[in-house]
């Protein structure tokens, strides 16, 4: 069995015919149809059915074709990491960002790393912090910006900080500039799910000194807390990059929580296992010069970690 045979196999049954896959793998049809064969004889069984209608797999092949895509894929991942070094990283890196992050990190990020790595390519998945935080502790992402408290940031990098507030329709009566924590009890509330970090780290400061809240509303999706917000249905408490387009737009406001200032740091973390990867290592330093890139043109609303 070559590994050029197992190429051809999977060729074909992706292609659905011996003649498709013989225009997308730039290989003369009966060239394949032979290597098949091989395969077949070798393994001393039959792997495809073929019909006037293309060629579907048999028992045997569907087998075959499992475990030759695992060492197709095994084979690429060896190859990426013999030619990925630190002088010109190359290969896929994913990375797991909540949807407030996303909406003022997203768009440099992508550009600065298609500028500057050119052979990386970046795959970035959006969503909550709940699941992201799940999924990162199973291995699914090589980096991940999570939100973390002061006092449990770790070893992890601290790309900047941001000091939460009250979201509120833009139609409401005139509000000061700030509002105390005693005082949100009297807003019906939207938030994100219990699980959710923002949620935790309210939730913690609002226990510590003997507030309430009126949550009206759990909502694992930011858009659509956003739209209640100028829906005026709810109110809510969120970090102000996560409305910055929004209140720029004057569709919501945004008001200061003080005594106690609710602050939060967002932070880069790496999956343990790909620390040695040059790609990795390669986009982990980007993030930070995007994020003080972004803080300093104010296109993000935080603050510098080291800024005093």
């Amino acid at each position: 069995m070559e590994i050029r045979q197992l190429r051809y196999f999977v060729g074909v049954v992706e292609a659905g015919s011996f003649t498709k896959a013989a225009g997308f793998l730039n290989v003369a049809q009966s060239a394949l149809s032979l290597h098949v064969r091989q395969l077949e004889e070798g393994f001393g069984t039959q792997l495809l059915i073929r019909d006037r209608t293309g060629v579907s797999v048999t028992a045997s092949g569907a087998k075959l074709l499992e475990r030759a895509r695992a060492i197709l894929n095994e084979i690429r991942l060896t190859e990426v990491e013999l030619t990925n070094t630190a002088s010109s990283p190359a290969g896929e890196v994913t990375i797991g960002i909540p949807s407030g992050a996303a909406r003022v990190l997203s768009g440099l990020l992508l550009e600065s790393v298609r500028n500057e790595l050119p052979k990386v390519s970046l795959k970035m998945v959006e969503g909550m912090t709940g699941p992201l935080e799940e999924w990162m502790a199973a291995g699914r992402f090589n980096l991940a910006v999570l939100y973390r408290t002061a006092d449990s940031v770790g070893r992890m990098t601290v790309l900047a900080r941001e000091n939460l507030c009250l979201v509120v329709p833009s139609g409401e009566p005139p509000f000061e500039d700030a509002i105390s924590l005693a005082d949100l009890h009297a807003f019906p509330l939207a938030v994100p799910m219990r699980n959710n970090n923002v949620r935790r780290s309210v939730a913690d400061v609002v226990a510590q000194h003997g507030c309430a809240l009126d949550v009206k509303f759990e909502v694992d999706s930011l858009s659509t807390i956003i739209n209640m917000v100028i829906e005026g249905k709810a109110h809510s408490i969120l970090a102000p990059s996560a409305v910055q387009k929004e209140a720029a737009q004057g569709l919501v406001r945004t008001v200061k929580i003080v005594d106690p200032v609710i602050t939060r740091s967002v932070v880069l973390a790496v999956n343990p296992k790909d620390e040695r990867s040059a790609a990795v290592s390669a986009v982990r330093k980007i993030i930070p010069k995007v994020a003080r890139e972004l803080i300093e043109s104010r296109g993000w609303a935080a603050s510098i970690p080291d800024a005093t």
